[in-house]
């Protein structure tokens, strides 16, 4: 079985939930988002961010491009986008990009709301309305070839790459054969493996796009004094088992199974539909990163975990998978997947299978274990200031 039942939205796309999203524009109107969706109930979810009002132009245009992609994930049935009213960032212009997707969309500025009690309750009385509009959807039969899955590693230790990410790749690459598209990213750590990758670009320009991105992340990290390559692990890996970056790599790049690398996309851009691995370039953060993939259009995303991790996100189920058993056993309330049985000798492609089932069961509704504890953890990655010129 290769199907679930989602939300078929008028551009073509399909959703596993069928959110309101509060979108603020800024930090400045994060809190007063996270109030509205509050207060709203049920089905409305905030995405609120430190992101400043008037950011240089390339951090600009990122924030934007997020901001916008998170609207129009298929997991957004309608949205309501906040802003204090002195952004740099227009308001109108994300509820445009939402609108254009076909999705119910309001705006509201806090200034001209008459100040934050005003604008909360202007505010929820909106989400309201959109909740009410987003209820019209109805479930219907899908295929997984319309499943963009991103996949994520964080707390890593010595049993996520033999073990977690290497069943969740093999999930990745199921899913590829059934039509669908998975992506995974955090570019420094494809550090010590970047070869591997590129030996498995499907042409030229993407061999050259990747190694041109993990040039830029390393030349970042030197300009603020830090070796990369030649750098052990972080202290949290380093206790978990690993020794090298290159270990630490070539366990991260297993998680995206072994089908061919069809592209690479920058943070937050658009992920090409209709099959396939695909790269995104982000930073190490993992919260940072799985936004970036969720702005892109993942409806759901796979986190291994060998340490345990509690990261979830207002937007897109989160799966959680431990190789690790200690780990299962003390954190069993926040892991979905068990894949600590690969260390008794089941395979990897065995529990990938469980993992393909537990998308195709999430994608039809059942809750995530971070779902179930409300964990929504939301951060936008800041463009550095000698980080290359603005997109459109």
């Amino acid at each position: 079985m290769n199907e679930f039942e989602g939300y078929r939205r008028p551009d073509g796309s399909v959703g596993v939930r069928n959110h309101v999203a509060v979108v603020p524009v800024s930090v400045t109107a994060s809190s007063l988002a996270e109030r509205i969706a509050t207060d709203a109930g049920d089905g409305v979810v905030a995405t609120p961010h430190g992101m400043g009002s008037n950011q240089p132009a390339p951090a600009r245009a990122q924030t934007r491009r997020v901001l916008r992609g998170v609207g129009r994930n298929p997991n957004v049935g309608a949205a309501l986008v906040v802003a204090l009213g002195t952004e740099a960032i227009d308001v109108d212009d994300v509820a445009d990009a939402v609108a254009d997707a076909g999705r119910p969309v309001e705006t509201l500025r806090i200034r001209e709301a008459g100040g934050t009690a005003a604008a909360i309750e202007r505010g929820t009385d909106l989400a309201t309305s959109l909740r009410a509009a987003a209820d019209d959807a109805r479930r219907e039969s899908a295929d997984a070839s319309e499943l963009v899955f991103g996949v994520e590693c964080g707390g890593s230790d010595a049993t996520s790459g033999i073990a977690a990410n290497p069943a969740v790749g093999a999930a990745c690459d199921r899913l590829v054969a059934a039509g669908g598209t998975a992506c995974f990213s955090e570019t420094p750590e494809f550090i010590g493996a970047e070869h591997v990758l590129a030996d498995r670009c499907v042409d030229d320009a993407t061999r050259e796009r990747l190694l041109a991105r993990v040039e830029e992340r390393e030349d970042m990290a030197r300009r603020m004094g830090v070796d990369l390559r030649g750098a052990q692990p972080t202290p949290g890996n380093q206790e978990g088992g690993l020794t090298t970056i290159e270990e630490k790599s070539l366990g991260a790049i297993s998680k995206g199974g072994t089908t061919p690398v069809r592209g690479m996309v920058d943070y937050a851009e658009p992920l090409p539909t209709g099959g396939g691995l695909v790269l995104m370039d982000t930073p190490g953060y993992d919260v940072e990163s799985v936004v970036g993939k969720v702005a892109g259009g993942a409806q759901v995303v796979a986190f291994t975990t060998g340490r345990g991790s509690t990261t979830g996100n207002p937007v897109a189920p989160v799966i959680k998978v431990t190789g690790n058993p200690k780990t299962w056993d003390r954190m069993a309330n926040n892991i979905d997947v068990n894949a600590s049985t690969v260390i008794d000798g089941e395979s990897p492609s065995a529990v990938g299978d469980r993992i393909y089932r537990t998308l195709l069961d999430v994608a039809d509704g059942r809750r995530t274990e971070a779902e179930r504890r409300g964990l929504t953890e939301f951060a936008i990655n800041e463009v550095q200031p000698a980080m290359g010129g603005e997109s459109p």
